[in-house]
């Protein structure tokens, strides 16, 4: 029998000043316990596509899953609730009851740092997955925290940007996902974004927190702060009942109680927001567990691994299929050469931040093509192609460049710690075997305020000028057999781009000889006025080394080589996690490194016709090499499967079914956001950015535009076979439901997968008003010669626009086309209907 928790009594039971302790977080992770009073703390844990746990330098394994772009492209909500029903197992894994996902912010321009995290440029699309993934975490008891509330489509200057934006923008494109999937699946958790909209922090918005999240939408969950994204005590009154993480920073408990003193916060929005935390508890079931977090375990699931693979591959897009040359069957290849250039030895599995899993394993293309084609006498071939790092890659304790030792004398090397204010005593502590040469401040709390020290012997495995690099969140030093070869004499001047490995480093070279130790030794400091109040006073650093011939070889030579004595050329391409991640907005449109890439795909292809190019990333690219190949595949982030996933996809034995959840332009220049992201700054140093764009943000701008500024259009997926889409019916309810219901019919020769896309657009088009919008959507697989009706709900509000003046939602009479198709832009048929009267919904 269940308990029943007075949260009622349990706060008259209160002082004010532990009242006041629960409004922020006890650790990185976890909230306060007050176990006298039975208040049991619960544990959080990132994230989108896996739950990492509390070490961001990964001790703990764990499954990562396609990123969100990846689920969004499956067109499935099935899949979506699947993949969150294994997040909730993961994070009690972790002991965490709290996970920090899903992320349902929108893809305005192609290079938002973030994109792949979140789902889609399309607000319906994205909040009908989202609240799909919300509930298979929640009915196993694991909260969902949806996030970032509102508007975080940009990383520069995130923390600080000013978003101008107008409201029925926000309603009808940035806060409807929230609105549907708090509507549709009740997430217990919603975390606040770090920008600001129209001049005021979302953080303490009353507006956002108050009026909308909880008056109009009648949402009562537990609102928390994004990672150092509290601002001020304002929000205690605006709604904001947590500050993550802690120990407290913006709200300590002698500044709160002082400002209460002084009448500056009001003692019932404290008692209101920690009622909010004791229900948030007991949604958990926290109070039946008082012991708090269990202790991590790292637990491979077999099911898990099926889903991941499965999922990775059903989001995986065909883009262009040039004389069927996919897929590339055994009976295709067999007796052949195949050469696999570029990422193919690489696992692609995730992006960077929140986001990044130090997974359970890995699976690499190269890998999943020897265990498809077994006895299959197909020879394969490989080459790098590029080098396609952003950073030189840290040593590590087993690294084939060479040797590296602590000052213990074992593998690894020794991390020592030092009072900042006598950094040249003894260390205060000391870790040897420590595995990397870089260090990641976040998770725990031992780096804080430290000069930090890290010291190896390295005995290289060749002899050369071999190149170098090093940077750190704070003053960096670097040495070598005690000369100062690197010096960073303040912060970074990208400190985020530190924090998730994604800064631009000065390379050195520096000559080494192989079998001689040379010493190594990187000194950080402890950054003040870093602008980022979650790493004020956190020490991290990185250091990174490539050998020279490797840095010197000539990888494309090489890869062209091979292509034109290879039957098929498959060139994967991509970003890792230092190009796509938190913390920074893509440098370009361009695929990585310095335009690379795109000379390899051009060089490959021109030396073999039969060139395939795999493309891994969360966001749209430039594709300038696009007419000269002959297949092309957009796989995403699928996970630990995704060589895998991406195999059986390439091999046939996977029918390709994803389609596109956001438009690829042909040209940056072409994006609804272009000239409007990041923004500038003004004369005070302050970055604004204009949401000009309005509702016009993915295809609705698109459709505005002739064809050719577009080369793949919102929606857009081949397949191995083909679909018919017939008999397109359109019956009403209500005032203000329809029913859409077609024949959907398997015409080629392969079973498969297509999602069936309904639109809703006005027969009289106005400018104010896109052409059309997606009201709703439905995946069909089917076997060969397979048919069978698809029957699709929408409602009036799915295709309303939010009248500003009026405060209320609004479908005109008048005639709108029902769109059937499987694209934006492949329309199948159009059946009109009548509206005969204004509808009208009143937030």
């Amino acid at each position: 029998m269940v308990a029943i928790v007075d949260t009622e009594a349990i706060l008259r039971s209160l002082t004010l000043e532990e009242k006041v302790s629960l409004l922020a977080g006890g650790s990185f992770w976890e909230t306060v316990a007050i176990p006298e009073k039975g208040i049991p703390s619960i544990k959080t844990t990132d994230g989108p596509n896996g739950t990492r746990g509390e070490d961001f330098n990964g001790n703990s394994s764990a499954a990562c899953f396609p990123a969100a772009t990846s689920i969004a492209a499956t067109f499935d909500p099935e899949i979506a609730r699947a993949v969150g029903s294994a997040l909730a197992q993961e994070a009690r894994s972790k002991g965490a009851s709290c996970l920090l996902a899903p992320t349902v912010c929108i893809h305005r321009h192609p290079l938002g740092g973030r994109n792949f995290e979140s789902y889609s440029e399309d607000p319906f699309l994205t909040g009908k997955l989202a609240a799909s993934m919300i509930r298979g975490v929640q009915e196993l008891g694991v909260a969902a925290t949806i996030k970032h509330f509102v508007a975080n489509e940009q990383e520069t200057d995130r923390m600080s940007v000013d978003e101008t934006i107008g409201e029925r923008a926000l309603r009808e494109i940035y806060l409807r996902p929230f609105e549907m999937a708090i509507a549709e699946a009740g997430p217990w958790a919603l975390m606040t974004a770090y920008n600001k909209v129209n001049g005021e922090h979302c953080d303490v918005s009353e507006w956002l927190l108050t009026k909308v999240l909880r008056e109009e939408w009648g949402w009562d969950g537990l609102v928390m702060s994004d990672w150092g994204g509290t601002n001020s005590l304002a929000g205690i009154k605006a709604g904001l009942e947590l500050e993550m993480p802690g120990p407290a920073r913006v709200r300590k408990p002698d500044v709160v109680l002082e400002a209460i003193r002084r009448g500056e916060v009001q003692e019932k929005d404290v008692d209101e927001r920690v009622r909010t935390i004791l229900r948030f508890l007991v949604n958990l079931k926290a109070f039946e567990n008082p012991g708090g977090p269990t202790p991590e375990r790292a637990i491979d699931r077999p099911e898990h691994r099926k889903l991941i693979r499965d999922a990775g591959a059903r989001g995986i897009v065909l883009l262009k299929n040039d004389n069927q040359i996919l897929p590339l069957s055994l009976d295709k290849v067999r007796g052949k050469k195949v050469a696999l250039i570029g990422f193919a030895k690489d696992a692609l599995a995730h992006g960077g931040g929140s986001a990044a899993v130090n997974a359970h394993y890995k699976i690499t293309p190269w890998d999943a093509f020897q265990n498809a084609y077994v006895g299959g006498n197909v020879e394969f071939t490989y080459a790098k192609g590029v080098r396609k790092e952003r950073l030189l890659a840290p040593l590590g304790k087993n690294d084939q460049r060479g040797t590296v030792v602590g000052l213990d004398g074992q593998p690894g090397f020794t991390l020592s710690f030092y009072d900042p204010l006598n950094p040249t005593s003894s260390p205060t502590a000391t870790k040897h075997g420590y595995e990397t040469s870089a260090y990641s401040p976040l998770g725990s709390q031992e780096s804080l305020w430290k000069v930090l020290e890290l010291t190896g012997d390295f005995t290289p495995a060749e002899t050369g000028n071999h190149c170098l690099a090093g940077s750190g969140i704070g003053k960096t030093e670097v040495f070598i057999d005690e000369e100062l070869v690197i010096r960073q004499e303040g912060n970074f001047s990208d400190p985020m781009g530190v924090l998730f490995n994604a800064q631009t480093e000065t390379e050195i070279r520096h000559p080494f000889i192989a079998g001689r130790t040379h010493r190594l030794r990187i000194r950080s400091y402890p950054p003040r006025n870093v602008g980022l109040e979650i790493l004020e006073g956190r020490t991290g650093f990185r250091m990174g080394l490539a050998l020279a011939s490797d840095a010197d070889a000539d990888d494309q030579g090489e890869a062209v080589r091979l292509a034109r004595e290879a039957d098929y050329a498959v060139v994967f391409t991509g970003h890792d996690p230092q190009w796509e991640t938190e913390g920074r907005d893509q440098e370009s449109f361009h695929l990585p490194r310095r335009g690379s890439q795109d000379a390899l795909v051009s060089a490959v292809a021109a030396a073999n016709r039969n060139t395939v190019v795999v493309n891994s990333t969360g966001v749209a690219v430039a594709m300038p090499w696009l007419d000269d190949v002959a297949g092309l595949l957009q796989t995403w982030f699928p996970g630990q499967e995704c060589g895998n996933s991406i195999v059986d996809v390439l091999t046939g034995s996977v029918c390709p079914e994803g389609h596109l959840p956001a438009t690829f332009p042909r040209r940056i220049e072409d994006a609804p956001a272009y000239g409007n992201f990041p923004g500038t700054y003004d004369d005070g140093g302050q970055l604004k950015v204009a949401y000009a764009e309005g509702v016009f943000v993915g295809y609705r701008h698109y459709d505005r535009l002739s064809k050719d500024k577009v080369n793949f259009p919102f929606g857009f997926g081949l397949s191995y076979t083909s679909f018919s889409l017939e008999d397109m019916e359109v019956s009403r309810g209500t005032k203000d439901t329809f029913t859409v219901a077609c024949k959907v019919s398997n015409t080629g020769k392969v079973a498969g997968g297509v999602a069936v896309q309904v639109y809703v657009g006005r027969a009289q088009q106005r400018v104010e008003h896109p052409v059309k919008c997606l009201v709703a959507f439905h995946k069909v697989r089917l076997p060969v010669g397979g048919a069978r009706t698809a029957s699709m709900l929408f409602t009036a509000k799915d295709f309303a626009y939010f009248d500003e003046a009026r405060y209320s939602w609004v479908v005109d009479a008048g005639r709108y086309d029902v769109l059937l198709g499987k694209s934006a832009a492949d329309i199948a048929q159009i059946v009109s209907v009548q509206v005969e009267h204004e509808i009208i919904y009143t937030p």
